[in-house]
């Protein structure tokens, strides 16, 4: 009853904000507008904040409202660059994002909700790409009041360096003196700290904070980990209530009365080397006329019910998170480890997706049922790989091969009607015992990783759309339509890379382009490039379709051990009590899909600095090195300043400054994209492979540059793919 009110509380605000002879009213010539009493004066005000924070109204002059159109305002959140200037995100769909300068940003930091004015048209912007210009006028939230950074010292004040180079001004802080419990502690320059901001009034003075925790020395083991935990406001202990909750659960399964028993069954689990959760498990069979699949996921909703301390923890956190030196994990190791991860020959309780096939790959026949299953054996990707390049031999072996032939199937015609070959090759830190890293794993997108996709693919759609028919309501993973002047702009950094392509708001020409691209030097960069000109995939209430994956239906299922969206869509499937559920979608599943994207948002940025952190410190150490290690390099760009070079082992792009290349004077082509040398002619360009070792690491700006390790004169240079 409260929700209903509260909507038509709202609802009666805009329209008469709306109304065409509305004037600018505060909010309590709103209220008395609205008929309302001093009583209701604090309802109307919080609804009113409500919808400023979403950008529905606007607040203006002498604390009056208006409709953002109105007065060329637009509300949104805060993307900075590391050069001063931001991007307002329009929320509205097809509407461009405000470029904001950096003597506009006022005293704004990246990711604060804030309102702007538009100050100039698209036709007299001062950004690369016209669009329209504003004016940070307010700060409604703040994304951060704390801050991880390194304390440093001048002759007359301390200030803190942000580790975040996206928080262009330094902090200044008075005696960094902290107390930890009862104790005090000093700070010294060079330490990690948290620090707290204060009102912050003016862009023309830095920002004064004060500090909150002393984390150690920079270099000391275990303070860049703890920083990033910090920094990502990461949950490191559970709660007291939920880990006795947790403690409750038997560790073994001991219940599974009227659950379909599929112990018998040969059921294996496929996972990485280092994996402790495991919770998917797949069995295929070939049939009369094609395949049965059967993908069983952990039944973690049988163990975590809604409502319960569990869950609300669970819910809170998101997902796990996964960081060089460890997990943060959603659910405690009770859980997580013991009773809901599918280890081999041992009973656990999963909810199956059985799906038949024809020979065309097409589904004929999909079956839901919670079930309990005794996993055969556990394989790791690489042990999978080497079964499916090898001959069968034993009933492993062949049922791998059998589900490997199905996955090919489903995966070709995946491609075949539009799915977009996205895939980025990882790279894994590996780190000793003190946190250091001593090596880099490439983890290749290779027949093991597909098989397991395809079929993880085939459950997500097969739910999705069993929940939609049925009109339960649920968590659908959305990819929506890119906009059109985005993938403009794409296109125009393409060509600039002397590669032909088409109208991108075709599907068919973004699927060529990707293909052009497989294998040369330039397919990282743009596939990263490519990536942030489409939207990002969320959690919404309606299914609107996955673009990426060119699905109409698409929800997360089978990762409920670690992401909170499929422990959701376990609950619908399950829709024990369809009521509970109608009345839990309308008052707060929006409000949980719209959390648990920005937690699954938080936790990718988290991970991405850990690995990117961990490699900046793998090349200090490097640099320390009296013989330092040399590496394969690709030149991916080239510049006035020097060469733009990846490391495709590590997956990490530095600079090669042009100063360095001192065996002739080299003089910059801009039309060709290349260096050639005065003298002898030897050229530098896009697709030349080098070989390299470090010279310089900058921690605080994140960047690493290299020198070439076998620059001798000659005219020869490398061969390379060309572009016709």
């Amino acid at each position: 009853m409260a929700a209903k009110i509260k909507a038509e509380l709202r609802a009666e605000i805009l329209r008469l904000i709306r109304d065409p002879k509305y004037r600018p009213l505060d909010k309590i010539e709103i209220t008395n507008a609205l008929g309302y009493g001093a009583a209701q004066r604090n309802e109307v005000r919080r609804a009113l904040r409500d919808l400023e924070q979403e950008g529905e109204i606007a607040r203006i002059r002498k604390n009056r409202y208006v409709q953002p159109d109105a007065a060329d305002l637009l509300t949104g959140t805060l993307s900075v660059h590391e050069a001063g200037y931001a991007f307002l995100t329009n929320e509205k769909p097809g509407q461009a994002d405000l470029f904001i300068a950096a003597e506009n940003t006022g005293t704004a930091m990246h990711g604060d909700r804030v309102v702007a004015r538009i100050i100039r048209g698209a036709e007299f912007s001062r950004a690369r790409t016209p669009r329209a210009e504003g004016r940070i006028i307010r700060i409604l939230t703040r994304a951060n009041e704390t801050f991880v950074g390194t304390l440093q010292q001048t002759r007359n004040f301390f200030y803190v360096v942000p580790d975040d180079p996206r928080l262009v001004h330094n902090i200044y802080v008075q005696m960094p003196m902290v107390m930890a419990g009862r104790r005090s502690q000093t700070a010294r320059p060079g330490d990690k700290v948290v620090v707290r901001l204060e009102a912050w009034q003016s862009r023309h003075v830095n920002p004064e904070g004060k500090i909150t925790e002393l984390l150690g020395p920079r270099s000391a083991p275990g303070v860049d980990i703890l920083s990033i935990i910090r920094k990502y406001h990461l949950p490191v202990e559970f709660p007291k209530a939920v880990l006795e909750e947790a403690s409750a659960i038997p560790e073994t399964v001991t219940q599974i009365d009227g659950r379909e028993d599929l112990r018998q069954q040969f059921i294996v689990t496929i996972d990485p080397d280092d994996a402790r959760d495991f919770d998917d498990a797949i069995q295929v069979e070939e049939i009369k006329g094609g395949w049965q699949l059967g993908v069983h996921i952990a039944d973690v909703s049988a163990y975590v019910r809604p409502g319960s301390a569990l869950d609300r923890e669970a819910q809170r956190r998101g997902n796990s998170v996964y960081l060089p030196d460890r997990v943060i994990p959603m659910l405690p190791e009770r859980l997580s480890n013991g009773v809901c991860s599918l280890n081999p020959h041992v009973d656990r309780l999963t909810h199956s997706v059985f799906l038949q096939f024809d020979r065309h790959g097409r589904v004929r026949q999909t079956r839901f049922a919670r079930t309990v299953i005794r996993s055969a054996h556990r394989l790791t990707y690489k042990q999978a790989f080497a079964i499916l390049k090898g001959s069968a031999h034993d009933e492993v072996s062949e049922r791998l091969h059998t589900a490997w032939k199905l996955a090919a199937l489903l995966r070709r015609k995946r491609f075949e009607h539009g799915s977009l070959d996205l895939d980025m090759p990882e790279v894994k830190v590996v780190v000793d015992k003190k946190g250091k890293p001593i090596r880099f794993e490439r983890v290749e997108n290779d027949e093991s990783h597909q098989l397991i996709e395809e079929f993880m693919l085939a459950a997500n759609e097969a739910v999705a759309r069993e929940l939609k028919n049925r009109g339960i309501p649920t968590i659908y993973r959305v990819h929506e339509n890119p906009e059109a002047e985005r993938l403009g702009e794409f296109r125009e950094f393409v060509l600039a890379h002397g590669i032909r392509v088409g109208d991108l708001t075709h599907r068919g020409e973004v699927q060529k382009l990707l293909t052009t691209i497989r294998g040369t030097a330039e397919e990282h960069p743009l596939k990263i490039a490519l990536l942030k000109s489409l939207k990002r995939a969320r959690y919404a209430t309606t299914p609107l379709g996955h673009y990426g994956l060119a699905k109409a239906n698409y929800a997360h299922f089978t990762s409920p051990i670690r992401r909170y969206a499929d422990l959701e869509v376990h609950c619908a499937l399950a829709a024990r009590n369809i009521s509970r559920r109608s009345s839990r979608a309308t008052s707060q599943l929006s409000a949980i899909a719209d959390h648990i994207s920005d937690t699954e948002r938080n936790a990718a940025e988290a991970e991405i600095d850990a690995v990117r952190m961990k490699k900046l410190e793998f090349f200090e150490l490097q640099l320390q090195a009296r013989d330092p290690q040399i590496f394969d390099a690709v030149v991916i760009d080239v510049r006035n300043y020097g060469l733009l070079v990846e490391l495709p082992e590590i997956l990490l792009t530095g600079l090669v400054h042009v100063s360095t290349l001192a065996d002739d004077f080299y003089v910059f082509s801009s039309s060709q994209r290349r260096f050639v040398g005065r003298q002898r002619r030897r050229r530098f360009a896009v697709g030349d492979r080098l070989r390299v070792h470090v010279a310089r690491v900058d921690q605080f700006k994140r960047q690493i540059d290299f020198v070439i390790a076998d620059l001798r004169p000659g005219p020869d240079r490398p061969l390379r793919k060309r572009h016709r």
